[in-house]
C-alpha cells in the first residue's frame, strides 16, 4: 500500500494555538503495516531536530491504541502503534478515532525549540554565528555552530536569554507565500539549514524582536514559558566549531553554565 498518496492534513501547523491542542478527532483513510494514516492530525512527525509525539488512538468502543512514533511519508503521516491483536483488528479503514498527544512529552519539546531559537538568535547577534545544525531529545538540547564561540559569550547568553523570558516576549506564526518570502527573506537567518525548494508558503515564527525564521515545529506563546535552563560547558568539536548544551529545569530563570 502506498500510504504517501494519501493526505493528511498537518493540523498543528494552521497557527499558534494548534499546537497547545491535545486531543482531536479523526478518520483513518488507511492502514499501512504497524501503522495508521489519518486524514488530519495535531501528532507531530519526526523532523527538524524535534523528535516526534507519543499518544494514543481511541477507537469507537473506547479501546486504545498506543501511538509509539510518528514519521511522514510523502503526503501522507504514518502513526505507528501498539495494541493486543485483538484491539488492532478492529482498525479499519473509515473509522474515526480519537488521537490524544502525551502533553508532558509535547510541551517539553515546544519549550526546547522556542528556548533553541531564541538561542540561535542570540548567539547569531553576539558573535555572527550561524546554526547549523539543533537537535532536541527528552529535555536537553543542542546547538552546533559554524565556528568557534568566543571566550566569555556563554556568561552573556545566560544574561540575554534571561532578559528575554522576564520580558515575556511573544511567540507568533503567519504563512508568507514563498514568492513573497524569497522576495524579502525579512531578516538575516541564523540557521545554516537551506530552506526546501518545494515549502509554499512559508511557515515564519517570530519571537517578537528577537529571530523570525522558517520553521515546521511546535512552539510556546511566550519566552516565559521556556522556564529554567540550565546550560552545560561548551563543548568544542572536531572541526574547532563549538557546540551548545542546555537542559530544561523547574523554575523561572536560566541558570548560569556549568
Amino acid at each position: 500500500m502506498n500510504s504517501g498518496a494519501f493526505v493528511t492534513e498537518l493540523a498543528y501547523l494552521t497557527d499558534l494555538p494548534s499546537a497547545y491542542v491535545r486531543s482531536f478527532r479523526a478518520r483513518v483513510t488507511a492502514l499501512p503495516p504497524g501503522a495508521v494514516v489519518l486524514d488530519r492530525t495535531y501528532f507531530y512527525p519526526a523532523g527538524g531536530g524535534q523528535p516526534c509525539d507519543r499518544g494514543t488512538l481511541r477507537l469507537p468502543d473506547g479501546a486504545n491504541v498506543n501511538v509509539v512514533d510518528v514519521v511522514k511519508s510523502g503526503t501522507s503521516v504514518l502513526h505507528r502503534v501498539r495494541a493486543s491483536p485483538p484491539v488492532l483488528r478492529q482498525l479499519t479503514v473509515g473509522i474515526v478515532v480519537e488521537g490524544s498527544i502525551d502533553w508532558e512529552r509535547r510541551y517539553r519539546h515546544m519549550r526546547l525549540h522556542t528556548a533553541q531559537h531564541l538561542l540561535s538568535a542570540q548567539i547569531f547577534a553576539r558573535t555572527r554565528l550561524r546554526t547549523r545544525k539543533a537537535n532536541l531529545a527528552g529535555t536537553r538540547a543542542t546547538i552546533d555552530l559554524e565556528g568557534p564561540l568566543p571566550e566569555g559569550v556563554m556568561e552573556t547568553l545566560v544574561q540575554d536569554l534571561t532578559a528575554a523570558q522576564q520580558r515575556s516576549l511573544p511567540v507568533s506564526i503567519r504563512h508568507i507565500p514563498r514568492a513573497d518570502w524569497d522576495r524579502n527573506p525579512a531578516s538575516e537567518r541564523s540557521g545554516l539549514v537551506p530552506l526546501p525548494v518545494q515549502v509554499d508558503p512559508v511557515r515564519v515564527v517570530e519571537i517578537r524582536a528577537a529571530d523570525l525564521c522558517p520553521c515546521g515545529g511546535t512552539h510556546v506563546r511566550s519566552t516565559e514559558e521556556i522556564g529554567s535552563v540550565r546550560f552545560e560547558a561548551l563543548t568544542h568539536l572536531e572541526d574547532g566549531a563549538s557546540r551548545v548544551a542546555f537542559t530544561l529545569e523547574d523554575g523561572a530563570s536560566p541558570t548560569r553554565p556549568g
